[in-house]
């Protein structure tokens, strides 16, 4: 039986930019279909016991600074501790993934992609109407996009985070398999290409 793997998100995530498009290579090796859920990350935390990164304490914060510099370094990454335009609004970003998904014939992985660079590496503004339509066209959609199904996007991104919520998802990234085997994080992706490979 194929492989499929529920991939829930936040295009601001630092580490969903540092996982780079491997899950993608994982999926393809492996011959699995993704399905991308965007999700608001800051009420899933609300829900699900997180901390927002503004009320953590500081040590942790501190430590996430030097791993987030680490791993970035670690995967010869460009990468921004404290981009230009973090935090902005997720949603239009979400919308436009959520429309591309619907719409087909380019490429999500990239798409996803090139909003996380766009943030940690390009310093742009991600939640930006010109930023989204060249990330759409990049990643070959078409960049009006980025201006319809606006209610249908804004309906599947609340609905999917009641699904992550109700599947145990907590942050991101977090990838789940077709049998409820859940990974979390970007540094668990060897697991998951693993554990799709009947490794683990």
């Amino acid at each position: 039986m194929p492989h499929h793997i529920d991939y829930f998100f936040t295009t601001l995530s630092p580490y969903v930019y540092l996982a780079g498009t491997r899950l993608e290579e994982i999926a393809t090796k492996h011959g699995a279909t993704i399905t991308y859920k965007p999700v608001d990350l800051l009420s899933l935390f609300g829900r699900t016991g997180g901390i927002k990164p503004a009320d953590r304490h500081p040590s942790r914060m501190e430590y996430r600074a030097q791993e987030l510099t680490r791993q970035a370094k670690k995967r010869g990454m460009p990468f921004h501790l404290r981009p230009a335009h973090w935090p902005v609004n997720p949603a239009p970003s979400a919308y436009a993934i959520i429309a591309a998904q619907a719409a087909g014939g380019g490429d999500l992985g990239a798409l996803v992609h090139s909003f996380a660079r766009g943030c940690w590496a390009e310093e742009k503004d991600i939640s930006d109407d010109a930023v989204i339509r060249a990330c759409l066209e990049a990643a070959g959609f078409d960049p009006a996009l980025a201006d319809k199904g606006l209610l249908a996007g804004a309906e599947t991104y609340a609905a999917n985070l009641e699904e992550a919520a109700a599947r145990g998802v907590f942050g991101a990234p977090f990838y789940i398999t077709g049998d409820d085997e859940r990974f979390w994080g970007q540094d668990r992706l060897d697991d998951l290409d693993a554990y799709l490979a009947g490794g683990l």
